[in-house]
């Protein structure tokens, strides 16, 4: 484990690290590394300054203090948020194919778990479009995140031009708005797509979601790499009734579910689909 206390404003110790690791555990379900030692230093070095502290002692006893904002600060500090438009591309048309027949029966519910900056759920957004033709349609998207600060900046929908530009033309055409005077520079998508979303701050630990199933797909991709396998089971364990019998959980390129091989069964490039088609629906569950 890295522990160069050189050039640094604040010592930063082992116990210190521990005392951290076990909080955001606790509280988020995610799971530090000793490798993360020099990341989890950086990042909350700039909250001590932020409350003029001297120590990585006072800063913990402000949190153990249960102090709301600080909490909320330090959970998003330590969040990754590495996100784009129609990253993993291929789950996109998975989900096209999966909805098609399901078009008949509208409306359709997708639940974007790890919405970050909001490029994966907007890329829902415009994949649903393309199926039904239409900027408006009959489709709920409820992206949620644990982050507040990227939940913000996902509402705004408005993006640098650079993360934008390698979507094809038409698709920058039919779904955003290039900005004008101060907004020179970036791109806006266009709001009968925002309508479609329902944002949302949700921790995953949390014992009760307010979600209402059944949902025709979850978006939970890059995010189970965060926890152990318990807690992983944990959180599939309650997907399952949220989601329709024939409903497609989609899952990150490094992640693997087959520990819980009695919740869910693999289809293939990351996707997967309920083991037992059996499982009650319960339609109230929140």
């Amino acid at each position: 484990m890295a522990n160069n206390t050189e050039a640094r404003d604040f010592l930063f110790t082992h116990q210190d690290f521990d005392r951290i690791r076990k909080l955001i555990y606790d509280h988020a379900g995610i799971s530090l590394g000793p490798q993360k030692f020099d990341m989890v230093y950086s990042r909350l070095a700039r909250r001590l300054r932020a409350n003029r502290l001297t120590s990585f002692a006072d800063y913990l006893a402000k949190l153990e203090r249960n102090d709301p904002q600080e909490w909320e600060a330090f959970v998003n500090s330590l969040t990754t948020n590495l996100t784009a438009f129609f990253r993993e591309e291929h789950h996109f048309s998975i989900l096209a194919d999966h909805l098609r027949p399901r078009m008949k029966n509208p409306p359709l519910t997708i639940w974007c778990a790890a919405a970050s900056t909001g490029e994966e759920p907007y890329s829902l957004a415009m994949t649903v479009a393309d199926l039904f033709g239409t900027l408006t349609p009959p489709v709920k998207i409820l992206a949620t995140d644990l982050d507040t600060n990227v939940l913000i900046k996902a509402q705004k929908a408005i993006y640098p031009l650079e993360r934008v530009e390698k979507m094809p033309n038409d698709k920058l055409k039919r779904y955003f708005m290039r900005g004008t005077g101060p907004y020179e520079g970036t791109a806006r998508v266009r709001k009968e797509l925002c309508r479609l979303m329902t944002f949302r701050q949700i921790n995953l630990l949390d014992n009760d979601w307010p979600i209402r199933g059944p949902l025709d797909a979850i978006f939970c991709r890059n995010v189970m790499i965060y926890f152990d396998k318990e807690t992983q089971y944990q959180i599939l364990q309650k997907f399952v009734p949220l989601l329709q019998p024939d409903g497609l959980l989609f899952a990150g390129h490094s992640e693997s579910f087959n520990h819980a091989s009695d919740l869910f069964k693999p289809l293939g490039k990351t996707v997967y689909e309920i083991t037992h088609k059996d499982y009650s629906i319960n339609p109230h569950a929140r």
